[in-house]
């Protein structure tokens, strides 16, 4: 798989962070520092901070599409080999057992290992589980954070979730940890969006999104010059749930919920065992 390099197109600001809320039920909001920072063309900036929420959109099924590709940012990639270190801040011992069962789909492909220590404070991804949506550092991004605050969070994880929403969410929040970014942004996507639709859904519940947010976390591509990346990939685990909706010819993307072949063959190119 040739690979290319890319950045973010307009971007006035690095990025740092990913707030993913991956359900169509629990779409949280951060504080309001933080929700204007997902304007990724803000010329005043959060600096080092950018959030993009991903949403799964209701009334879409599973729509396999095309063989699934991805994309990395460059200089938000761990050391090749790396062991990085989780810890909780919260969860039962099953949901914590469900997350990291879901981080290891990565550790099966790239050359990086989670481990879990005891002691939160040294851990260099932590998660916790006490706040609204779900979201992630993106890559080394984590290690600015103080140590005290998460890096990751699951909001709506618990011991009746299942096995199906902990891979999707879990495997998805550990991409962004990994440095991946979402699939709709890779800069050869070429989603056929009815723009209007798109702005009137997302302004209203329980989103809320102004048109600014609606652009840099939707329509905002990433230009060929940060990232890592291949070919457009409906199927990655990185995707956005699209709704045939939400699109000029009925082009859909269903609720991805596990690592496709790609994605696979992807991670192996970024952190090559």
């Amino acid at each position: 798989m040739e690979l290319h390099k890319k950045i973010l197109l307009g971007s006035f600001i690095s990025i740092a962070m990913v707030s993913c809320n991956t359900t169509n039920d629990n779409v949280g909001e951060k504080d309001q520092q933080e929700q204007t920072a997902l304007n990724v063309n803000n010329p005043a900036g959060f600096e080092n901070t950018q959030m993009c929420k991903d949403v799964y959109l209701p009334g879409e099924e599973y729509n396999p599409g095309a063989a699934s590709k991805g994309a990395v940012i460059k200089n938000q990639k761990w050391p090749n080999g790396s062991v990085i270190t989780v810890g909780f801040m919260g969860g039962s011992d099953k949901v914590r057992s469900k997350v990291m069962q879901y981080a290891q789909e990565w550790s099966k492909y790239a050359n990086i290992t989670f481990k879990v220590i005891p002691t939160v404070t040294a851990a260099q991804i932590r998660i916790s589980f006490d706040k609204q949506g779900s979201y992630s550092y993106i890559g080394i991004s984590a290690l600015n954070r103080l140590s005290n605050q998460e890096t990751m969070n699951f909001g709506w994880f618990n011991d009746s979730t299942t096995d199906t929403e902990f891979s999707r969410t879990a495997t998805h929040e550990f991409g962004h940890a990994l440095g991946m970014i979402h699939e709709h942004q890779n800069p050869v996507a070429s989603i056929p969006w009815d723009k209007p639709k798109v702005y009137a859904y997302y302004a209203g519940a329980p989103n809320y999104w102004t048109k600014a947010q609606v652009d840099s976390n939707l329509f905002a591509k990433y230009s060929t010059t940060q990232t890592q990346y291949s070919a457009y990939d409906p199927k990655s685990i990185m995707h956005y749930s699209i709704s045939k909706d939400l699109t000029t010819n009925g082009f859909s993307v269903g609720s991805n919920t596990v690592l496709s072949d790609t994605d696979k063959q992807f991670i192996a190119t970024v952190y090559p065992k």
